[in-house]
C-alpha cells in the first residue's frame, strides 16, 4: 500500500465514520474503483481498526470533557453511572455481534459491489429518517434502557459494509424520541467504546505485519483523528438546525455512483 492511499482512507475514514456515509463500505469501494493495491480480507481488518481508532481518538479529543464528568462522578454520582450504562448498553450488542462475526465482516472485503448496493440501502433509510423523528426526549440520558438496547441493536447492521453506524445509531435514536442534536451526542459517545474495544482486539495483529503497514496505519490513523475531530464538532452544529434527509439522498447517490463506476468503470 503506497502513503498516498493509506493518508486517503485515513482522511476518508474521519469523515465518513461520522457522517453517515458507512467508512467501512467505503474503504472497501474506493481502492477498487481507483486500482490501488491494498491488503485483503483480514490482512487488511487490523489497517481499517487502526483507522477506526484514530476517528475514536478525534471524538475523544471533542467529547473528553464529558467523559471526564462521567468518570470523575462514577462514585458519588448516580446520573454520571446511568450515562455510562446507557453509553455501554448500548454499545455492547454490536461489539459482542462485531467479535463473534469479525472473520464474516472480512469476507465482505471482497465485495465492493454489495458495499455499494448497501450504501444506497442505507441512504433510503436516512431519508426516511425524519419521518419517524417525534423529539419526546430532552436529552440522550432520558433514554431509558430498552431504549438504549434498541439503538444498540439497529447499529448491528453496520457489520455490512455500506450501513453506517452512526446514520443507524441516529436513525434509531430519532426513532426513541431523541431530537438530531442530542442524538448526534449520544451516537459519538457510544463509537468511543465500540472503535476501542476492536482496537484491542485487531491492533496487536498490525503489529505482526511489515513495518511499513505499521508505519502507514498511523499515518492514516493520524489522518483519521483530525478530520474526526472536525467531522463531529460540524456535525453538532449542523443537527441544531438539519435532520437526516439531505445526507441520505448524498449517501444514496454515492452508493449509486459507486455502483456504476464499479460496474463499467469511469
Amino acid at each position: 500500500m503506497s502513503w498516498l492511499s493509506a493518508l486517503s482512507l485515513g482522511a476518508l475514514q474521519g469523515f465518513a465514520e461520522l457522517f453517515p456515509f458507512s467508512s467501512l463500505g467505503l474503504l472497501i469501494i474506493v481502492p477498487h474503483v481507483l486500482g490501488w493495491p491494498v491488503p485483503v480480507g483480514r490482512v487488511y481488518l487490523p489497517f481499517v481498526v487502526a483507522l477506526h481508532l484514530g476517528t475514536a481518538l478525534g471524538l475523544f479529543v471533542v467529547f473528553g470533557h464529558v467523559w471526564w464528568q462521567i468518570l470523575r462522578g462514577l462514585v458519588r454520582d448516580r446520573h454520571r453511572r446511568r450515562q455510562l450504562l446507557l453509553i455501554l448498553t448500548a454499545a455492547l450488542p454490536a461489539g459482542v455481534a462485531g467479535l463473534l462475526a469479525k472473520h464474516w465482516v472480512a469476507g465482505f472485503f471482497s465485495s465492493p459491489r454489495l458495499a455499494a448496493v448497501m450504501l444506497m440501502v442505507n441512504g433510503v433509510l436516512l431519508v426516511r429518517a425524519p419521518l419517524a423523528a417525534r423529539p419526546s426526549l430532552r436529552w440522550w440520558d432520558d433514554l431509558g434502557w430498552l431504549a438504549a438496547l434498541r439503538i444498540g441493536l439497529y447499529q448491528i447492521l453496520a457489520l455490512i459494509p455500506g450501513f453506517s453506524r452512526s446514520g443507524l445509531a441516529l436513525w434509531g435514536s430519532a426513532r426513541q424520541g431523541l431530537d438530531y442534536e442530542s442524538a448526534a451526542h449520544f451516537s459519538f459517545l457510544v463509537a468511543f467504546p465500540l472503535i476501542f474495544g476492536a482496537a484491542l482486539v485487531e491492533l496487536p495483529k498490525l503489529a505482526h505485519g511489515s513495518p511499513g503497514m505499521v508505519s502507514r496505519a498511523l499515518g492514516g490513523g493520524f489522518l483519521a483523528f483530525v478530520v474526526a475531530a472536525w467531522a463531529a464538532r460540524y456535525l453538532l452544529g449542523y443537527f441544531r438546525q438539519h435532520g437526516l434527509r439531505r445526507l441520505g439522498w448524498a449517501s444514496l447517490m454515492l452508493g449509486a455512483v459507486s455502483l456504476a463506476a464499479l460496474t463499467w468503470g469511469w
